[in-house]
C-alpha cells in the first residue's frame, strides 16, 4: 500500500466510476474523490487540494490549471475517445463521420482539454449497427480496462508508457456539438439519417427550428 495523495474526479451515479475508485483504494489510503454531473460547479473542497496525483475519469469538470500544478507527480485523464476525436461529443462525431474505428485514450492533462501527451490508446471497431447507446456502452468497457492497465503499471513500476501517437485535430467544441444536433429543411435524407444516428440517445434528440419554433425528432412516435 502506497501513501500517495490522490485526487480523483469522476462522473456521478456511474458504475464504472465506482469501480475505478474502489480499484484505486487497493494502492492508496489517501484517495479523495469528487463526483459530479454536467452543469455542476467544480467542488470548492477540491480547489484547495495538493498532493501527488490527479486522476480524471469521465469527469464533467475542466480541471483548473492552478490545480494541475498542485499535483507533484502527474495529472492524467481517461478520455472516452481516440486521438482522432478529442473534446466534447467525440463519440457522436465518430458516428456522424461513419468511422470504422474508435478508441479510448489515457493522457497527461494540460490546461486545454485533450491536448496533453498521450500515454496509451486502445482501439476497437465501430459496427454499422452501432448507435450512440451501443457504442457508448462498449467504450466504457474498454475505458475501465485501460484504466486497470494504467493503474497497475504505474503502481507496480512507477512509470508510464509514452505513446508515439498525437492528437489528430483540435478538440471538438460545444458549439460544434450543438450544430451537429441541428436538423435543417435543406438537408438530404442521407445527412438527416447520419445526424439522427449520431445524436439520438435516451432523452436527447436532434431538433429543427421553423419560424422560431423548435421541433424535436421523436423516433418513438413515428
Amino acid at each position: 500500500m502506497f501513501d500517495k495523495k490522490i485526487l480523483f474526479l469522476g462522473k456521478k451515479n456511474d458504475n464504472n466510476t465506482f469501480k475505478a475508485i474502489n480499484y484505486l483504494n487497493n494502492f492508496s489510503k489517501n484517495v479523495k474523490f469528487f463526483l459530479g454531473d454536467w452543469g455542476e460547479k467544480f467542488p470548492s473542497e477540491a480547489k484547495s487540494w495538493h498532493g501527488d496525483i490527479i486522476i480524471s475519469y469521465n469527469s464533467r469538470w475542466l480541471v483548473p490549471n492552478y490545480l494541475l500544478s498542485e499535483a507533484r507527480e502527474l495529472a492524467i485523464n481517461f478520455h472516452p475517445g481516440s486521438p482522432k476525436y478529442p473534446g466534447i461529443g467525440c463519440l457522436n462525431f465518430a458516428l456522424y463521420e461513419q468511422a470504422h474505428e474508435y478508441g479510448v485514450t489515457c493522457h497527461h492533462m494540460k490546461e486545454k482539454v485533450d491536448t496533453g501527451d498521450i500515454i496509451k490508446v486502445t482501439r476497437f471497431p465501430i459496427y454499422k449497427s452501432d448507435n450512440v447507446e451501443s457504442l457508448l456502452l462498449r467504450t466504457y468497457d474498454y475505458q475501465i480496462c485501460l484504466y486497470y492497465k494504467i493503474i497497475d503499471l504505474y503502481f507496480n513500476s512507477g512509470v508510464f508508457p509514452k505513446s508515439t501517437e498525437n492528437w489528430e485535430r483540435k478538440p471538438f467544441t460545444r458549439k460544434e456539438f450543438d450544430e451537429l444536433n441541428k436538423l435543417r429543411l435543406n438537408m438530404n435524407k442521407d445527412e438527416l439519417e447520419k445526424r439522427i444516428r449520431a445524436t439520438v440517445f435516451d432523452k436527447f434528440r436532434p431538433s429543427i427550428v421553423i419560424n422560431d419554433i423548435e421541433f424535436r425528432y421523436d423516433d418513438e412516435n413515428l
